[in-house]
């Protein structure tokens, strides 16, 4: 998806972090979104860049699953192969406001770990 490539692009060029789609980059994009809410950065400010970090954690569940990319009246999820819908913008969302994990998110979508399910 564009959206992550684009944040790819973006964190390497000015933040000098490299992502690297797997699911041990997403403790980085989430203590990022951390330093972001912590500095009381407006909403507004960051919306594109929660969109661009949902969409990379997307693509790294996307990448370690085989799952694809829904899209519908703007809103995006993943599918992963066993049917479960997944919507890792909203969870990048979800983290700024205080209530989300973006590693979390693909620990439960790609099942590596303790309960390995629950779609969201």
């Amino acid at each position: 998806m564009r959206w992550a490539a684009d944040a790819v692009a973006t964190m390497r060029e000015g933040a000098r972090v490299r992502l690297d789609y797997s699911a041990q980059s997403l403790w980085r994009v989430d203590r990022m979104i951390d330093d972001l809410r912590r500095e009381d950065t407006p909403y507004a400010a960051v919306e594109a860049v929660l969109r661009g970090f949902g969409a990379y954690a997307g693509e790294v569940i996307v990448r370690q699953t085989g799952a694809e990319w829904w899209a519908s009246g703007g809103d995006h999820w993943i599918r992963t192969p066993d049917g479960r819908l997944w919507d890792p913008v909203d969870e990048a969302r979800r983290c700024f406001a205080g209530n989300g994990s973006l590693r979390l998110l693909c620990r439960d979508a790609t099942g590596a770990g303790p309960g390995g399910g629950g779609g969201r």
